[in-house]
Formats: structure tokens, sequence, C-alpha cells
């Protein structure tokens, strides 16, 4: 079959386009550029690519189009396949008619840590020789691509994401991943650009909780209060997991983890299944966010798919992160340089405890740059300075986007509130800014980099300006 994307260079789509390789298609692509690394990546795989959207790329006819949300309704490429009659889906529902339709989705969703999750569901599942197929949002570095066709009967790992599928179907993507088995770690609003209210946004979770089939299961957080009640509308068995403190309410967690002390390198977890002692757990990731997230991958590949514990335990081990997640870029004159996707007030907030129990000695600087729909508004504005209290300096970049004025968020109140606090932090105008002040980290500091975007580029020189001032 001759599958044509537009909008493929997108992580998504890019991650399409491999998948539909991997089965044996034709796949072609269209987008408006093909830069570093999903356009040499695509032509790695052997899909062919196409400069512009344009009706012309739709000759010879493909068999099926598929029309990334990138595309807007008046996308000329994306017209021409639908008033020109041509079969057209949506990225989820191409995953659903081509991967899903006998095989069970183990779908990872929430507001907070799908994409860690969901990379390490998979890696427990391979470990433990489940051979599982995968769709997630970031590049595992197990893996290095972010999509594993797997088996034909074995679990397909998909990153649920709850954002809108395309145009033409404004529904949420996870709706049509065939979920049989779902993690939901955490319900928070977010995207308010498709979410106008904490009602639509929870009921986008509703849904997707009561498509689990009777004999599916659900693995919660029962530290959410609103997880617990979009978890009261499954028909399957339910599962809670819950770390030692977490205020879970009136549900007592089947699957819980008490956290050890954490070194450099590893964060230590006594698990607990019913109530009996299982082991010690060493986990490679840092934060309480992230013991959840193991806790979380565990209980999924033992009770979905049938996975020894103990073999599940001993994977954990294996697990090399995921890029943007907390990864390491560089010790930089002796400063431990990371990169961070967080932008939510709950994920800065849980990456900045994580990495500075990592690095209790030295400083943390944390630089970020709200760039997300949401981020770039005052929606959390009040939510902000707290979330940087684990930070011992607080950069605080230029809002990514064009909002205005009265729904900007203002990066110089929150860098005072944090400063009446007792706390450093300053507010930059510029990218150069940011640099600079970045400057001040000393050997035995630790500077994370947070954004969704690409933060103005300024990783390398970060490194560099570092690396410059040890020499000097």
């Amino acid at each position: 079959m001759h599958v044509h994307l537009i909008g493929v260079a997108g992580t998504g789509m890019g991650a399409l386009a491999g998948l539909l390789k991997e089965q044996g298609h034709r796949v072609s692509g269209s987008d408006t550029a093909f830069h570093p690394p999903m356009g040499p990546a695509l032509e790695r795989w052997g899909v062919e690519t196409m400069p512009g959207w344009n009706a012309s790329n739709l000759e010879p006819a493909p068999d099926l189009v598929v029309v990334g949300n990138v595309c807007r309704s008046n996308n000329p490429e994306a017209r021409a396949a639908i008033d020109g009659g041509l079969r057209t889906l949506s990225l989820p529902g191409a995953l659903e008619e081509m991967f899903l339709p006998k095989r069970p989705g183990f779908v990872v969703a929430g507001t907070h840590g799908k994409t860690t999750t969901s990379s390490l569901l998979a890696l427990l599942l391979r470990e433990s020789g489940k051979n599982p197929g995968m769709f997630v949002g970031g590049i595992p570095r197990n893996f290095d691509v972010s999509f594993r066709l797997g088996g034909e009967d074995a679990p397909f790992v998909l990153e649920g994401d709850e954002y809108d599928s395309a145009f033409f179907e404004k529904r949420p993507k996870f709706w049509r991943y065939n979920p049989w088995a779902v993690i939901l770690t955490s319900i928070e609003h977010d995207h308010i650009d498709i979410y106008p209210d904490e009602a639509s946004y929870l009921a986008a979770f509703e849904g997707l909780v009561e498509r689990i089939p009777e004999e599916g299961i659900l693995v919660a957080w029962a530290g959410d209060p609103r997880v617990r009640e979009v978890a009261k509308k499954a028909r399957c068995r339910v599962r809670f997991y819950g770390l030692e403190g977490d205020d879970c309410g009136d549900v007592s967690p089947i699957w819980s983890a008490a956290l050890g002390k954490p070194g450099l390198q590893i964060t230590p977890l006594d698990l607990y299944g019913g109530g009996t002692y299982l082991g010690r757990v060493n986990s490679p990731l840092s934060g309480a966010h992230n013991a959840r997230n193991v806790l979380a991958a565990i209980a999924l590949a033992a009770e979905g798919a049938g996975a020894e514990v103990s073999d599940l335990m001993n994977a954990v081990g294996v697990f090399a992160g995921v890029r943007r997640r907390q990864e390491l870029l560089a010790v930089a004159g002796g400063v431990h340089i990371y990169e961070d996707f967080a932008h939510h007030p709950t994920a800065v907030r849980e990456t900045l405890r994580g990495l500075k129990a990592r690095h209790p000695e030295g400083r943390l600087f944390a630089a970020f740059e709200p760039r997300s729909a949401t981020a770039s508004r005052n929606l959390h504005q009040a939510e902000y300075p707290d979330a940087f209290r684990a930070a011992d300096v607080a950069i605080l970049a230029p809002v990514g986007r064009a909002i205005e004025a009265e729904e900007r968020l203002d990066i110089d109140a929150i860098a005072q509130v944090i400063r009446d606090n007792g706390r450093a932090a300053k507010a930059c105008a510029t990218m150069d800014a940011v640099v600079e002040a970045l400057q001040d980290a000393k050997p035995g500091d630790a500077v994370v980099l947070m954004s969704n975007g690409h933060f103005g580029a300024i990783y390398d020189r970060v490194i560099l300006s570092l690396t410059r001032q040890a020499t000097c």
C-alpha cells in the first residue's frame, strides 16, 4: 500500500512513517522543512519526502492519506485529498486501523509523566520477553527511535496524548488507541487552547477510561483526587499505586513503594505488592514523580501482560532514560547541565526536586522558557513561584509565544515573588541574558534548561560558556 503523510516531519507523524515502513508499505510525506533530526531520519528509513504542501504531491494518488495535526482546514494539500475523495485518516485513526485492530493497546495517559512511563513500560515488556510494539512522543535511549512494530499478538505501548486528532476530528487522540490496559498518572488542567475549562479536560480522560473493556485493566495513581474520581467510571479492574507518604484519600494502593536515599545516579525504591515486600528496585531516574512512573510501569507489565515481577525489577536498572527528560547534556567546567521538557508548574516542581536531591551539595540553576500554549499564558501565574522552590537560582526566559498582554504570563512578577521569598531569581528579556546569567554556575553546581520547545537553541552556547569559564 502507498501511504502519504501530510506534515511528515513532526515527531508523531515521523514516527508513524517509520512504523509504516517497518510494516512494509511504500511511504511518502510532505512538509515545509526537513530539519534534523527528523529530516535525516526519514531519509534513512526510506521515506520519500516532498517539500511544501501542494496538491501535486498527491499524484499519482496514494491509497491512503494521513493528515497531521499541524495542518489547518485550509491546507491546500489536505484540502485536495479530502475534496478529491481520497481515503483520509488522522494520525490516531491510522494507528487504530493499521496497528491496533487485533492488538491490545497499552496506553499511558495523564498530564505528567507520559513519555517516560511509556518508554519504560516498553522496555520492561521487551526485557521480559513480551516483544511489544511502541509509539511514544520522545526518543527512548534504549531504542533510539520512538516506534517499534513488535510481535503480531504482543501488547502495543502508546503514549496517550489527550490533544485533539486533526482539524476534521476534534476528539482526543487516545480515544482511538484501542485501550485495553491504561496507566493514568495524573490529571491537571492543561492544553487550554483545546480544553477551555477543567470539566472539558476531565471529560477527555473519562472517555478514555470508559473505553477500557471489562476484561481490561486500569493502573491509576491514588495520590491524585481527580484520578481517583475518574477511575470510578471504569468497568474494568482497577489497580491503584502510590508512594509512601502520598495522600491517597479513601484508597489503599495495591502497589506501593518507599523511597530510599538517592545517589548521583541511583534512586532506591522498596517495592510492595498487596502489602508484601517484593524487594529493592534501583532506579536510574531521580525524583518522587519518576519513582511513581517506575511503580506504574511495573504494575501494568505484571498485571496487564503477566510479566514476572522479579524480571521487571531487574530490568528497571537497564533503563537509559528519554531524550529531553532530565537528560544530562554535558559536564562543563564541573557543572552538570541537564535538559528537560517540563513546562507545567507541577512538572517544573517535580523535576527540580528530583535534580536537587541528586545534587544536594551544589547550587541548582533552573532556566525556564514558557513556550506551550498553557505555559505562555497567565493561567498558572500564581503557581509558578512555588514550583521553583527547589532551585537556588531561577532564570526566566522570555515568553515563547505571541500572547495578548492581558493573557500573557508575567515573568517579571514571578521573579519578584521568588525574590520576596528569599531566593535568587532573574527575568530575562533575551536569550543572551539567559546564557549570561547561567555563567554564575560554579564547579559542583547543576543547571537544568526547561522548555517544551527549542529554548532559542542555547544549549551548546551554555555548555561552551561554562567550559570557557572553567579554563579562564
